[in-house]
């Protein structure tokens, strides 16, 4: 068998997977507990998408805007944080599992800062400082000062 036909195998089967993961959870914790943990699972989910998702999402939008593509492989931290909010959202324990995982693994990959798409370069404080440029003229209001 191809890739596509384990895939396609592994969807068809998840939801009864899903199922029979509810049943002896539900068993072993009781019908009601499993039902608040599965809920509080989605409603994790949904904080989640609603947090980082957004932001994300309004990253992809940008760079397809602009062309540039390069910006979104780039993006692995919020495509994870992303697709485990996807996958909290969905109920079953086996998605949340794995949605756990993903954010696990998104918390510890080490966040790279975006560059600027207007040249600019944020330093921290310490490795800055302003120098006077004589051509520039003073602008501010004299009035406030005194």
């Amino acid at each position: 068998m191809n890739v596509a036909k384990w895939l396609l195998f592994a969807l068809l089967a998840l939801p009864f997977a899903e199922l029979t993961t509810f049943i002896v959870v539900a068993v072993v914790i009781g019908f009601l507990p499993a039902v608040a943990l599965q809920a509080l699972c989605s409603f994790a989910g949904l904080m989640i998408l609603r947090h980082a998702g957004g932001a994300h999402i309004s990253r992809v939008r940008t760079a397809l805007d602009e062309g540039r593509v390069t910006a979104l492989s780039a993006d692995g931290t919020g495509s994870l944080t992303l697709l485990a909010g996807i996958l909290l959202l969905v109920p079953g324990f086996i998605t949340d599992a794995i949605g756990l995982v993903l954010l696990v693994v998104a918390a510890l990959q080490p966040r790279a800062q975006p560059a600027a798409s207007d040249g600019v370069v944020d330093l921290p404080p310490e490795q800055w400082h302003q120098i006077e440029d004589p051509r520039l003229a003073d602008r501010r209001d004299k009035t406030r000062d005194g």
